[in-house]
């Protein structure tokens, strides 16, 4: 029986210092360092994906 109340009571308990959805904050694109890393980094990817894969289709 303690062994059940002991899993209950921890299954409660929240860690200290992990960041929680309620702690967030939208995203502030007056930075450019914000823009960099969120639109410019992942555009930049997936032309270079593309332009990996349209050089491997042609080489085969």
């Amino acid at each position: 029986m303690f062994t059940s109340f002991y899993v209950f009571i921890m299954s409660f308990q929240v860690a200290e210092g992990i960041p929680k959805p309620s702690d967030s904050d939208p995203i502030d694109f007056n930075y450019i360092y914000n823009v960099i890393i969120f639109i410019v980094v992942p555009i930049l990817i997936a032309v270079f994906y593309y332009l990996w894969r349209k050089g491997r289709s042609n080489k085969e």
